[in-house]
């Protein structure tokens, strides 16, 4: 007479190793995507820049020590000012496949390819900070700034939406 077949039970330490990577890959699936903030500011910037140069000016005697306190009241001034007058716009890095679509969307021109490019630089940029953009900017805003501020400006901004795609928080070593 044979006995019936008795079920597997996994052992207790599959169940605990399973239990440890369903947590880890809980905590993986709701990590923040990286962001960059990009300022833009036209003249409080050399205040807060004066300011932080005399606060770190001949340190050591009562007059730069004090030399050193009023820079700093005059710093913690002009980088109120300077958060006053400035904007902000954050981007966020894409998932990858969204981004990789994105790509797809705006392939590069013949002579583009030719030059290494991997998508369009004329439509690209502007869908991308749209894209990344957690202020909500459309592709138009986004085209508008880009070709109506000087190149620095607006390679500032593409700098501030690519970049964010390309930061890595993953450290390799070993484990």
């Amino acid at each position: 007479m044979s006995r019936p077949a008795q079920a597997k039970r996994p052992s207790p330490s599959a169940t605990t190793a399973e239990g440890a990577w369903s947590a880890k890959m809980e905590r993986l699936r709701r990590r923040a995507r990286p962001q960059n903030r990009l300022r833009i500011c036209d003249d409080a910037e050399q205040a807060a820049r004066r300011a932080r140069f005399i606060a770190e000016a001949n340190p050591g005697d009562e007059l730069a020590e004090r030399q050193a306190a009023d820079a700093d009241t005059e710093r913690d001034q002009a980088l109120k000012a300077l958060d006053a007058a400035s904007e902000f716009l954050t981007f966020r890095a894409l998932p990858r496949p969204v981004l990789e679509e994105l790509i797809a969307q705006h392939p590069p021109t013949e002579q583009q390819v030719e030059e290494g490019a991997i998508f369009n630089a004329d439509t690209f940029p502007a869908a991308l900070v749209a894209a990344a953009s957690v202020d909500g900017m459309s592709r138009e805003e986004a085209e508008e700034l880009l070709n109506g501020w000087s190149a620095p400006d607006a390679n500032a901004l593409w700098d501030a939406a690519w970049h964010v795609q390309q930061e890595s928080r993953v450290e390799l070593g070993k484990g």
